[in-house]
């Protein structure tokens, strides 16, 4: 899964690396050590610029809100619980199937954050023992320092409580899709801990190589089976994860000193 990651590149970083050609000065957000679900993130789209008479789509850096509220919910109460899609069923589920048709977006990333419950605690929840697992986070990140690219999906919701005029009146919210863990090496592993990404987390966000930027999104293609193509993993041993610090998993903090790695997982938190 993807339930936290860091984001510190602003418009000035990702523009020219992805291309785009529109983006507002005002949408531009501070640099976020601990992206937390329904913050406020920045995603790449290919979209037709508003009140515009070329109807031509544009690729813009637009904030959004991290947690899906489908068009049709009645309220957007669920969003946190919307923060990743599976590659598997994207196409088939109702929440997700509309967008994955029409409106598709990158979510670029320093990386994301995983945990990982020790050895030690683990035997002792086995052994029937009430304690409750401290798990040791890892940041996974591409091992050239390229941005991560997220596949990911955004949808538009109304509320109706609202007047026309009114700021909030529109939500503009995002997930981010998922697929099955890497098994293979990383191409940098911990001396201590992990050596795949499957031995961190079955699930991970699907990172999309820059050769399929253009075709995922592009709004033109609309196939679901042309689509579900360009949803397989990339290719293995582009990843490194190390261990970091589990001030990460308050939420409350946020600095770059989250991505410091640590020489060994911190105590209590062995893998």
């Amino acid at each position: 899964m993807c339930g936290r990651y860091a984001a510190s590149r602003g418009p000035e970083d990702l523009a020219p690396v992805f291309e785009v050609q529109q983006w507002d000065p005002e949408e531009t957000l501070e640099p976020d050590y601990n992206v937390a679900p329904t913050k406020e993130v920045l995603v790449v789209l290919d979209r037709p610029l508003k009140d515009a008479d070329d109807r031509r789509p544009v690729r813009q850096l637009r904030k959004l809100r991290w947690g899906l509220v489908p068009s049709w919910s009645k309220s957007p109460e669920g969003a946190a619980r919307m923060i990743n899609a599976r590659a598997e069923t994207v196409h088939e589920k109702p929440s997700y199937r509309r967008a994955f048709v029409a409106r598709r977006c990158v979510v670029p990333a320093d990386g994301y954050y995983e945990w990982v419950t020790g050895t030690q605690e683990r035997d002792l929840e086995v052994e029937g023992r009430r304690k409750r697992p401290r798990k040791q986070p890892y940041f996974v990140t591409p091992a050239d320092g390229s941005v991560f690219a997220m596949a990911g999906l955004y949808e538009f919701w109304r509320d109706r409580t609202l007047p026309d005029d009114h700021p909030r009146a529109w939500w503009a919210t995002c997930s981010v899709i998922t697929t099955d863990a890497e098994q293979t090496p990383l191409a940098v592993a911990p001396a201590e801990g992990p050596s795949s990404l499957a031995d961190i987390h079955p699930r991970m966000p699907l990172m999309l190589t820059p050769d399929r930027w253009d075709a995922w999104l592009d709004p033109a293609r609309t196939d679901p089976d042309d689509l579900r193509a360009l949803l397989t993993p990339p290719p293995p041993g582009l990843m490194r994860a190390y261990a970091v610090s589990t001030a990460v998993s308050n939420v409350r903090n946020n600095g770059p000193e989250l991505l410091e790695e640590l020489a060994a997982p911190e105590e209590g938190t062995l893998f």
